[in-house]
């Protein structure tokens, strides 16, 4: 993998909270690894090289880091999307959210999503949330070397 390529695709339509999530990653890769979108349709755009998208760089990033509850595409059914293509049902999957729905939940794990974490109200314990995630799907995981 060179140091230019893409980590971490973050979704995230709060404008707030993408800043500190983007903050936390930092610590783990350079700020130009992080791609950040506000709406599912655009994290669709990102992964299909459509739109804004369609002269991107080849390659998938090695995590993608999802809200549930955004304008135009829901992060459900981003995650839906992603799961239903070989091509991109290997790159793990986040759930980065404030609801603690149970049937958000559920229906997460139901779509194949790695993991599920509910936003912290703290700032610095959302901030240790996120550099948490960080560590473990950056660092210490070993990714799935085909699809990207």
């Amino acid at each position: 993998m060179t140091s230019d390529r893409v980590k971490v695709l973050l979704v995230e339509d709060s404008e707030y909270d993408a800043e500190l999530a983007l903050t936390a990653l930092s610590d783990r890769c350079h700020a130009d690894q992080i791609v950040v979108v506000g709406d599912g349709e655009d994290a669709l755009d990102y992964l299909y090289f459509r739109g804004n998208f369609s002269d991107r760089a080849p390659g998938n990033p090695s995590l993608i880091v999802l809200d549930i509850k955004m304008p135009k595409v829901d992060g459900l059914e981003v995650l839906r999307t992603i799961k239903a293509d070989a091509q991109l049902k290997v790159i793990p999957v986040v759930m980065l959210t404030s609801s603690r729905e149970e049937r958000d939940v559920i229906e997460s794990y139901r779509l194949g999503s790695n993991a599920y974490v509910v936003k912290p109200l703290v700032f610095s314990e959302f901030y240790e949330a996120v550099k948490e995630l960080g560590v473990f799907w950056l660092k210490i995981n070993e990714p799935c070397p085909v699809g990207g």
